[in-house]
């Protein structure tokens, strides 16, 4: 099989060739046609992320250690499993096209039993983060109850559902409720941004606001259906946010996650209203405790999502209720310029690596 391997950090990822995995048990083994590349990627890749104050979090502390294979929005074909795994699910069957939730826990752990395999605790595998990833023609699963049909959606757009689509409904799910007059604002219009106000629009929720610092990204997020667009460089950016909102800024999604994005949402929050963290870019940020209570606004952390909201989000898509956000698919041999360009903020929306044409083993 072929893969695009993390071999020193910071440097381009190499191609590698090596044999393909034998499924065991209930293991599955998919042959993978689409990857999505996401930004969270870019920390794996540079093997740490920024906690702020100088403090780093490394990733080789979470179990990845190079040689690795990055990866995890995964969308392939069912090539093989192991003989528990026809048992575990009626009707598994070879050449079946799949969606593969990435975000696999232990399966032991209390979370996990309760079915939040993106919070485990006890031994996460998740896929491009701890486990091999999808920039590969091969990926083994272990278990098909990970597999999702995705039948009727286009398989490039079927990939992002399995990082941002998830990581945008599952975020969107912890908004408060709604009412008529309240907004909710998006910060961030790249990948994770523009699907988030697809999937708002699609649950019938039009007051958003797009906040980003790119006027391309602003277009997009406004054909996708944002009612107002933002340019936050603006000076008093946090009152001017709330000024938009007419007062009534009732949630804020950060798919950015730095102290200037919180700096523009967190002040402009209606009482009661939340903040809802996302984004990986890094920093930290000091708050005075007693608005806290006296305002009523939460602060809450929101990270990527459960299969029962991956299956909600694919339902959604089926629907025809989501726009799809703009979506390139490249071959899978431009894994690295694809990575450059999302450091440098050049992609608008999402690339996907297509894998289907994509050698299995090395020229002779």
């Amino acid at each position: 099989m072929l893969s695009y391997q993390v071999t020193e950090h910071g440097k381009p990822l190499q191609q590698v060739f090596t044999q393909a995995p034998k499924p065991k048990g209930t293991e599955v083994l998919v042959r993978i046609t689409r990857s999505g590349v996401c930004h969270s990627d870019l920390h794996i890749w540079d093997g740490y992320f920024d906690l702020g104050g100088g403090k780093r979090f490394y990733v080789k502390d979470r179990g990845c250690v190079p040689p690795f294979t990055l990866g995890h929005e995964p969308f392939g074909v069912v090539e093989a499993f192991g003989p528990g795994a026809a048992k575990a699910v009626k009707g598994l069957k070879k050449g079946q096209r799949r969606l593969v939730y990435p975000w696999i826990g232990c399966g032991k752990c209390a979370v996990c039993k309760s079915g939040k395999d993106n919070y485990c605790v006890s031994g996460s595998r998740f896929l491009g983060v701890n486990r091999p990833g999808a920039y590969s023609t091969h990926v083994l699963i272990p278990h098909p109850r990970y597999l999702v049909d995705t039948a009727g959606i286009d398989d490039a757009f079927a990939a992002t559902l399995a990082c941002s689509g998830l990581t945008t409904y599952s975020a969107i799910a912890k908004l408060p409720e709604l009412g008529p007059r309240d907004w909710v604002a998006v910060l961030g219009c790249g990948g994770l941004g523009l699907v988030a106000i697809s999937i708002l629009k699609g649950l019938g929720i039009r007051n958003v606001i797009a906040c980003d610092v790119d006027a391309g990204k602003l277009a997009a997020a406004q054909k996708l259906g944002a009612k107002l667009v933002f340019d936050t460089r603006v000076p008093e950016a946090a009152q001017k946010l709330a000024a938009l909102a007419q007062g009534n800024l009732a949630g804020a999604m950060d798919f950015v996650g730095m102290p200037a994005t919180f700096m523009t949402a967190y002040p402009a929050m209606r009482k009661g209203g939340r903040y809802i963290l996302c984004g990986l870019f890094g920093g930290e940020i000091t708050l005075s405790m007693p608005p806290i209570a006296q305002r009523g606004v939460g602060v809450i952390g929101s990270y990527v999502g459960d299969l029962a909201e991956l299956r909600a989000v694919v339902a959604l898509a089926k629907k025809k209720k989501l726009k799809p956000m703009p979506v390139e698919t490249r071959p899978a041999a431009e894994a690295n310029r694809t990575l450059e360009e999302l450091k440098a903020g050049q992609i608008l929306g999402r690339v996907v690596l297509d894998f289907e044409t994509a050698p299995e083993n090395a020229p002779a």
